[in-house]
């Protein structure tokens, strides 16, 4: 579950330094397969629409799947992982050139492989092009220490929790190690619903990492105005019951903290009175938002549904007393929202809502981890792609800004919930990336990637958008031209469908932007450029090359584009797709030995 605002008490995490280090893609060709099998392909000059995502119904998403898992056994097999590792199928993305990229979970010898996720990219006829992943050798854990017994945490009382279970756990720099996970259940002390991970080593017994699982995030509606809304008869009344989109159901909590809630039903079908007087006005709020982020994702991206396969999920309102939050649960596949302060200000607003669903989509895409950088990026995702759905709703009473929130009215003082064009406008959120980022709260350090998103689409400087005045700076007080939000959103759920995985940090969702912009508009192309100028605009890597510039005499020497084929030595510093990298062993690079592929000859400058 992810929530939409943070908690109260904030969790630091005890080890973070696995969340700082730039995401590898392992390389094939290190694992002994024929490297025309594992080279990745070079981008396109002039780029290709086919890279855009298909629209996928979800009979053949659920297809897709299925020839998946029937090779998930060879495919293992193909990309050498060794006898105790197997591979099980989590997603499957297709793009309208035909080419696919399956994500896949991994257990060794039966236990799961947490941040271990691999993404298998594969052209048209099937073959391997490329695989994403962290780790750059075989997997290998002793998974009977010694110190097993005597490691073991108790197992929590509070209810919803789960006794420890032994997993491996894969830092983003393909180290593992075992460890316990215990989830401990309860409440938080704002009453959302706690499932708080907690890994422990199995050999030393000291906290690796935590994580939390709750992802704090006709009708007259109280925020959009009438809207049209999916229901269904059933007897002789009607039900908010969303035939049409995975039979998504909207229910009434009546005030619980548990439950499914009861199904909203209606006599005339004629729902709400646009105040919160009303108790169907909340569910009329949350049911639009959830029919539109259900047609923004289908319409744009073609896919059905959160997990693509059809299958709508459900929306609780009236959750508690004066909760003032709203949350994403991956256990309920549903979204719940509380009424806010004195129970009159519902958190259903529809770019919530969008929030909401998001973090759906990120779970059963990249997975984020809701911890450290990942979890900002996670929180970043929901924004973006909830932004992009309320300016491609077009609706006359919530127009398309750049705010978070900003009906809902949290604080009670008018003010949005987040501001992404200059995010520290909160008094919290991180205009920049710094060091011990991912050691702020997630919803404050996804600041950093809101405002990359609001930089890419509008640029930088002053200027009136639907009304709304913005002025965004750059860290680095140089401009930046927005390509416009509708590429942005594309640039950004293609990378976090194909190329983001568990433990992606801001400098790999860079390298991940970047690939999924030289696909779509081609290499060096206005649109890679602006990616690589908005990443710099907020800290993230260095500006693409200027061709009219004359050269740096600060550049450090021996500064040359990366390629394959080339002998480096210990020092030499490279620059690829736009990132310096200096060389850590001298060797000659071979296909696919990208320095963001290869961290132990390579280290980011």
């Amino acid at each position: 579950m992810r929530s939409t605002t943070p908690r109260r008490a904030r969790r630091r995490v005890t080890t973070s330094t696995a969340l700082v280090s730039v995401a590898a893609i392992a390389v094939l060709g290190m694992q002994a397969v024929p490297a025309t099998a594992q080279s990745p392909a070079k981008p396109p000059a002039k780029g290709d629409p086919g890279q855009l995502p298909a629209k996928v119904s979800a009979k053949q998403y659920k297809a897709l799947v299925g020839k998946a898992k029937a090779q998930q056994d060879a495919t293992a097999s193909q990309l050498k992982l060794g006898g105790d590792v197997e591979l099980t199928v989590k997603s499957v993305l297709k793009n309208q050139d035909g080419t696919t990229h399956t994500r896949y979970t991994q257990t060794y010898g039966g236990l799961s492989v947490i941040g271990g996720d691999i993404v298998v990219h594969r052209a048209p006829s099937g073959a391997i092009t490329r695989v994403t992943q962290s780790a750059s050798k075989p997997l290998k854990v002793n998974t009977a220490p010694a110190t097993l017994a005597s490691t073991k945490p108790a197992t929590p009382k509070a209810d919803g929790s789960v006794a420890p279970r032994k997993v491996v756990w894969m830092g983003a720099d393909g180290n593992a190690v075992l460890a316990w996970e215990t989830v401990y259940g309860g409440l938080q002390k704002d009453g959302t619903p706690n499932r708080l991970h907690v890994l422990t080593g199995a050999v030393t017994g000291k906290k690796i990492m935590e994580w939390q699982g709750v992802h704090t995030g006709t009708g007259r509606s109280m925020y959009s105005g009438t809207v049209q809304l999916g229901t269904s008869q059933s007897g002789g009344s009607y039900v908010l019951r969303d035939t049409g989109r995975g039979n998504h159901e909207t229910t009434d909590l009546r005030g619980a903290q548990s439950g499914k809630g009861t199904l909203f039903t209606d006599t005339d079908d004629q729902w709400g009175n646009g105040a919160a007087s009303d108790r169907q006005t909340a569910g009329v709020d949350a049911a639009y938002g959830a029919g539109q982020t259900w047609d923004y994702y289908k319409t744009v991206f073609g896919r059905s549904g959160i997990r693509g396969d059809g299958v709508g999920a459900y929306s609780r309102v009236h959750y508690g007393q004066s909760y003032v939050n709203a949350f994403w649960e991956d256990g309920c596949f549903c979204m719940t929202y509380g009424d806010g302060q004195g129970n009159s200000n519902p958190l259903t607003e529809l770019d919530v809502a969008g929030h909401e669903m998001t973090h759906g989509v990120t779970s059963n895409t990249a997975g984020l981890i809701y911890q450290g950088e990942s979890g900002g990026l996670n929180e970043a995702t929901s924004d973006i792609l909830a932004t992009a759905m309320e300016f491609w709703s077009n609706n006359p009473e919530d127009v398309g800004d750049y705010h978070i929130g900003e009906k809902i009215d949290i604080f009670g003082t008018g003010a949005p919930l987040r501001y992404m064009a200059r995010p520290s406008q909160d008094g919290n959120s991180l205009d920049n990336w710094r060091p011990g980022a991912g050691n702020v709260d997630v919803h404050y350090s996804s600041g950093i990637a809101n405002h990359f998103f609001y930089l890419l689409s509008e640029g930088s400087g002053q200027k009136v958008i639907n009304g709304v005045t913005y002025n965004s700076p750059t860290y680095d007080n140089k401009p930046v031209t927005g390509i416009g939000r509708d590429k942005a959103a594309a640039i950004w759920y293609k990378a976090l469908t194909e190329e983001m995985r568990p433990t992606t940090n801001f400098a790999d969702a860079r390298r991940g932007t970047l690939a999924a912009a030289a696909a779509l508009y081609g290499a060096n192309s206005a649109e890679w450029t602006a990616t690589a100028n908005a990443w710099a605009g907020v800290n993230v890597g260095t500006r693409a090359p200027d061709p009219n510039d004359p050269p740096d005499p600060n550049d450090p020497p021996g500064d040359t584009t990366w390629a394959d084929g080339k002998t480096y030595n210990a020092g030499d510093v490279v620059t690829y797709e736009g990132v310096q990298y200096r060389c850590l062993q001298a060797h000659t690079s071979m296909p696919g030995w990208t320095p963001p592929n290869v961290p132990a000859l390579w280290e980011a400058v």
